[in-house]
């Protein structure tokens, strides 16, 4: 039974987050009693009258509703090009990209699942080893050999783990229906209150039994349960995520036999190939996007939803990951695409065990420093130590030459912090690296735009990044002459440092000071940045006549 009850509370937990946290606490400041960005507070006391410049930012990601009501005035509009005339205006070598691209899509639609980049490596390497010898194997083929019983081993794991979570969740989902028809069945058309669900004897019927203690449970925990029906929604709601999850996982993520990749129509094996792709910006399913977009830039005080960070933002959608792992090629291309077409930061809110391309990425990320161009990427959330295992893409470069930089310096890799304070200020989940991780920012409980003018709790690194990405936009739209390098140093010296001990992400007992788990040791701070930003003499040549810090 309480194995069941467990079950129920993860389907309701959604519904408790807002009444956790307040829904702009990552914009408050320790005098709110948050540990917030103090975005307001800088809005309040810093930049009210002050000029600032347009800045653009890219959201490379899963797409964006660029109609969103709280979006729409912020998308940005490529005034080079014609919308729907089906030709390339302004010669950049995509037709219609009025908004920005879709580099997973294609003549004949979109790519929405895709395989994870373990399964693509395993699936290149099975029709050389599958049925393989290894005493015939060449010293090279036996190196590769064993990358491929490697990668081998940990898909069929992950498809083994799949398919027991799999029936674990549908015979749980069975189980807690079950039980809520009982009651429903025991109320006989009475209202779904407390005193009528004490009334219920379920000592001769475990069933009705197990039922009766779910729903007072529930109620117990402060949830408004409007009816047995309301109550089955949210159930069947809460399941259908976890079991398409798991479905999704053998059908597309550890599936070796999919690739979607020929409804893109491209040369995958050309990695600096350009043009391919459609304009279809928003895509199958742009949920993270539009949170991510949201985050960033969703209009201030307009009486909607939310505020986004920055007040003078244009959000450029640049459509490049799927429902799985993105791909190295469209990676690389999506970045050069929003440094060519202006964008001043890029906010990358993705990441994966494996990299495939790195010398492509590597490219795209060294042109972006080349162009002044600052960019955001989320540490990940497996609760790890990205000083030891690898999330990419970072800012190492793969290929090092005497007398160059190592790694890229307009580079901010991003971890999650909690709403709660003390001992679970990192978020559980987040990556963390002292040497790896640059600065935490908010992404516990972080309320957003999703598609269909709507508006969600959503947690992650993803969630984070965009709030770093927020911060930035506003240093270099109020103070246009700091370049991107500068702009980071801003918001690393400005950061708000935490020393209390803290529970490293990923363990139920292990603590440290939460000045380990990233470089600055402390938390992005607009409010201290935009003072440190007045400070500061920007290095950025400007043209004539623009702002100047």
């Amino acid at each position: 039974m309480k194995n069941i009850l467990f079950t129920l509370f993860l389907t309701l937990i959604a519904l408790s987050l807002s009444a956790q946290a307040p829904q702009d606490w990552f914009h408050m400041s320790s005098e709110d009693g948050y540990n917030g960005v103090s975005s307001n507070k800088a809005y309040e006391s810093l930049l009210n009258g002050k000029n600032s410049q347009t800045v653009v930012v890219a959201i490379i990601d899963s797409g964006v509703d660029i109609e969103h009501e709280d979006l729409k005035d912020v998308i940005w509009v490529n005034k080079d090009e014609i919308a729907g005339n089906g030709k390339d205006d302004d010669n950049n070598g995509y037709i219609d990209d009025v908004h920005g691209w879709n580099f997973i899509g294609g003549a004949n639609g979109n790519v929405n699942h895709d395989t994870y980049e373990v399964t693509r490596l395993y699936g290149k390497l099975k029709y050389k080893y599958d049925q393989a010898d290894e005493s015939k194997l060449s010293k090279d083929q036996l190196k590769e050999y064993k990358l491929f019983k490697k990668y081998k081993a940990e898909v069929e794991e992950k498809r083994e783990n799949a398919t027991t979570r799999l029936g674990k969740y549908n015979e749980s989902k069975s189980t807690v229906m079950s039980a809520i028809n009982a009651v429903e069945k025991a109320l006989g058309g009475k209202p779904l209150i407390k005193e009528n669900i004490d009334s219920l004897d379920g000592t001769s019927d475990p069933n009705l039994m197990v039922g009766k203690n779910m729903v007072l449970e529930a109620m117990a925990e402060g949830q408004e349960l409007e009816s047995i029906n309301s109550l089955k929604e949210e159930v069947e709601s809460q399941f259908k995520g976890a079991i398409d999850h798991f479905q999704g996982q053998l059908d597309y993520a550890y599936n070796p036999d999919f690739n979607p990749r020929t409804i893109v129509g491209d040369n995958y094996e050309d990695s600096y190939e350009k043009g391919y792709g459609n304009n279809d910006v928003e895509g199958p399913d742009a949920l993270h996007g539009t949170h991510v977009a949201g985050i960033v830039a969703a209009s201030r005080n307009n009486g909607l939803g939310m505020d986004g960070v920055a007040d003078n933002v244009e959000i450029m959608s640049i459509r490049t990951v799927p429902n799985g792992d993105e791909r190295d090629k469209d990676v690389a291309n999506a970045i050069i695409y929003a440094v060519d077409n202006g964008a001043s930061i890029i906010n990358m809110s993705f990441g994966k065990g494996y990299g495939t391309d790195k010398k492509a990425v590597d490219a795209a990320v060294k042109y972006a420093a080349k162009k002044d161009v600052l960019l955001v990427h989320a540490a990940g959330n497996a609760g790890q130590d990205n000083d030891i295992a690898d999330n990419f893409p970072h800012d190492k470069y793969a290929k090092k030459k005497l007398f160059c930089s190592k790694v890229a310096k307009n580079w901010m890799e991003i971890g999650a912090l909690n709403y709660n304070k003390g001992e679970n200020l990192a978020a559980p989940f987040s990556n963390y690296g002292k040497n790896n991780v640059d600065i935490f920012a908010p992404g516990m409980a972080i309320y957003a735009t999703v598609p269909d003018d709507g508006y969600q709790n959503l947690q992650g690194t993803s969630m984070a990044a965009p709030v770093v990405a927020g911060v930035a936009a506003l240093v270099r739209s109020y103070y246009p002459s700091l370049t991107a390098v500068q702009v980071k140093e801003i918001l690393m010296a400005s950061s708000t440092k935490m020393t209390e001990q803290v529970l490293i992400p990923g363990s139920k007992e292990d603590k440290t000071s939460f000045s380990n788990l990233s470089v600055s040791g402390g938390v992005v701070n607009a409010y201290e940045a935009l003072k440190l930003a007045a400070a500061t003499k920007g290095k950025k040549k400007m043209k004539k006549g623009s702002n100047r810090a």
